[in-house]
């Protein structure tokens, strides 16, 4: 059991691999239809589109497809506005996975970037305001930042042990979104972020009531 739960920390699971893969594939094709020799740009537009988060769709916009509305609270993690907008998101995912798939098995994983993914799309609607549209996996990124850090916060305060670096692990992280929006001049959807995040945390507290909580043999295998 012990020898097992190790190998699901250091190795990334089936299907963390296969939801990185896929984000990974979405991005090379869209990449690819915009070289030159294909000029095929207009397939990244299309994604956009249809799969991107719109805000307007809420006020009254009329969507593409039956369904959008509904769809675009998860569509949107699956697309990147670039290469690295997507291999940034998804090394973090990757890194970020493990723990999640040892507490949740790899079920409870999907579900779990499936509802952080759904919590930073509310975010961004609730807090930013404007109509343009976003895209990209940190929402659902972010959601594991906050399950991971809650499970950090919880594991220490069992063991008596101090906070602070979780803390500062917060801290970092808001800083590094103030200058993200600088950097990229406030087209960064920082709302999404948040929203992603108090989803992981709440999450984590709902699931793994317990420090030494972790789903069952059979689902983690799964």
């Amino acid at each position: 059991m012990t020898q097992n739960f190790r190998a699901s920390v250091t190795r990334p699971a089936p299907v963390v691999l296969g939801l990185v893969g896929l984000c990974a594939l979405l991005e090379i094709a869209f990449t690819l239809a915009e070289m030159p020799f294909l000029q095929f740009d207009s397939l990244r537009r299309v994604a956009i589109v249809h799969g991107a988060f719109w805000p307007g769709l809420l006020a009254g916009w009329e969507p593409v497809f039956p369904g959008q509305r509904v769809t675009m609270f998860l569509s949107y993690a699956f697309l990147h506005g670039g290469f690295l907008h997507m291999a940034f998101n998804m090394l973090l995912l990757l890194h970020l996975g493990r723990q999640s798939v040892a507490r949740l098995g790899q079920g409870g994983f999907l579900l779990a970037f499936a509802l952080c993914a759904i919590g930073g799309a509310a975010g961004y609607w609730l807090l930013n305001g404007s109509e343009q549209p976003m895209l990209g996996a940190s929402g659902a990124v972010f959601g594991f930042f906050g399950m991971t850090i809650f499970w950090d916060i919880q594991v220490r305060r069992k063991i008596g042990l101090s906070i602070d670096q979780p803390i500062r692990l917060m801290i970092g992280l808001a800083v590094m979104n103030v200058l993200l929006w600088f950097l990229v001049s406030g087209m960064l959807a920082w709302e999404a972020h948040l929203g992603g995040f108090l989803t992981g945390a709440l999450l984590a507290r709902i699931v793994t009531p317990t420090p030494g909580h972790r789903a069952r043999p059979d689902l983690r295998d799964r």
